[in-house]
């Protein structure tokens, strides 16, 4: 059996993986996926740690959080159509959209 240190020390890598992702990277949809990326390790370290617990309200949460998740990518992912749709684009350094 894995200890919860294995399950914490994982959804940290994924969580800096995520972050520089974010942090880095010019292209909208991978930005998305980063973020994707960290949500999931927040849900790894729930679910972890709700295990481990023995207690389910840690696993509720992460249902939610997975609903959330996944409105966020529909609702992200129709909006950077909708910009490339105007602007021939995801590169968010060339989208002056929301900028004065």
């Amino acid at each position: 059996m894995l200890s919860l240190t294995w399950f914490l020390a994982l959804s940290a890598i994924l969580f800096a993986i995520g972050t520089i992702g974010v942090l880095t990277r010019k292209n909208a949809i991978v930005i998305f996926m980063s973020v994707e990326l960290m949500l999931n390790a927040v849900n790894l370290t729930l679910v972890a740690f709700s295990s481990f617990m023995g207690d389910i309200h840690g696993q509720i949460l992460v249902f939610f959080s997975l609903c959330v998740a996944a409105a966020e990518a529909a609702v992200g992912l129709a909006i950077v159509i909708a910009i490339f749709r105007n602007n021939l684009t995801v590169d968010i350094t060339k989208i002056k959209l929301l900028r004065w």
